[in-house]
């Protein structure tokens, strides 16, 4: 081909080689938002006529023999020989058609649609981003970030009054619920991580024992 191909990484070949279908069509995306766009149809008659001489001959086989398949074969090797060409001068097209959809940015090089556009620079809204819709984000971000610090101010006067010396179990050794450190079991009442006292001396008492260790007396 005589003129430079662009869009080398952003294009989906939708061309169909045979059949009532046949012809050349292609598919366009914009590198910022994945947008697309489709070139028109190009139908390839070579390709329509020999899949309509195929039906032919297949339902006069009979008919014609022979001289009808070999006619069929010399029209599929045509359609073949003129693909390649005719694909070519349909690409070419499309890319000439597809320039007034899409703009090259001069910075990245990249073709972008025009709502991913930045007219006024000649850039794309990647190198050079929309002035307002920069200013409205980075007052979200200031807003985002000041709350998250307040918030994290009110954990931490919150962590302060916690009492990290307190015995937990996370989850239930009797019915394996989740506790998140409650001091009694949400699904059975079991209760949690806290120790047995003997009522007579206040010793601990480990967990099952019948008599206090301390003392004898009876649980």
């Amino acid at each position: 081909m005589s003129n430079e191909i662009y869009f080398s990484n952003n294009y989906r070949d939708l061309c169909e080689q045979h059949g009532t279908g046949a012809g050349f069509q292609f598919e366009f995306s914009c590198s910022r938002c994945a947008d697309t766009w489709r070139s028109a149809f190009q139908p390839y008659t070579s390709g329509r006529a020999a899949g309509w001489a195929d039906r032919v001959v297949g339902s006069a086989w009979g008919a014609f023999g022979r001289t009808g398949s070999e006619a069929s074969s010399a029209l599929g090797g045509l359609v073949g020989a003129n693909w390649g060409p005719n694909k070519d001068k349909a690409f070419q097209k499309a890319i000439d058609d597809a320039k007034a959809h899409f703009n090259r940015c001069a910075r990245c090089t990249s073709y972008v649609c025009g709502r991913c556009w930045n007219a006024a620079q000649g850039l794309c809204l990647n190198c050079a981003p929309d002035t307002a819709a920069e200013v409205a984000a980075s007052q979200q971000r200031g807003l985002n970030d000041v709350a998250s610090q307040r918030a994290y101010e009110v954990g931490g006067s919150q962590g302060a009054a916690y009492n990290v010396d307190r015995s937990t179990q996370l989850v239930c050794p009797q019915c394996s619920t989740e506790t998140h450190g409650a001091r009694f079991c949400p699904g059975c009442g079991h209760r949690l991580a806290q120790q047995d006292t003997c009522s007579s001396c206040q010793a601990v008492v480990p967990q099952g024992a019948a008599f206090c260790p301390d003392c004898g007396t009876r649980r």
